[in-house]
């Protein structure tokens, strides 16, 4: 029986799902063709990725059931910085750097830092800066 992918909704007004959703709707659809009967090589072109990714994914679900296939929540250190400081942040970057005193419009991560702490009283090290 081969797997025929439903046409994508066009015009929806639902956002695009993130890395991780995407990732997980691809496993748990992969569930779903599992228990339909449908090949691994199939099933892999059905969700767009190779073969192998099947395989691992179809042990899991043998050992662990659907729940094994589904995201876990991040592990490690948690943020220094909130959703709502993270937003300050950014709304305070796109004023420019000469707004916060700085000669020319031009930002550095000495200078994301100094903007960080001024908006929400957070000290970042120059490394954690990079990604804000």
């Amino acid at each position: 029986m081969a797997y025929q992918p439903s046409p994508s909704v066009a015009g929806s007004s639902l956002p695009p799902l993130s890395r991780p959703q995407l990732a997980e709707a691809r496993r748990v659809r992969a569930v779903e063709l599992f228990e339909g009967g449908v090949s691994h090589a199939e099933i892999a072109r059905a969700v767009g990725v190779c073969a192998e990714s099947v395989r691992r994914w179809r042990r899991v679900w043998e050992q662990d059931g659907a729940s094994g296939l589904r995201r876990r929540a991040a592990t490690g250190r948690p943020p220094k910085l909130d959703d709502s400081q993270v937003e300050m942040v950014r709304a305070a970057l796109e004023k420019g750097a000469q707004v916060h005193g700085f000669e020319a419009d031009l930002w550095t991560l000495e200078r994301v830092g100094v903007v960080v702490t001024r908006a929400t009283g957070v000290v970042l090290s120059r490394r954690r800066c990079g990604g804000c």
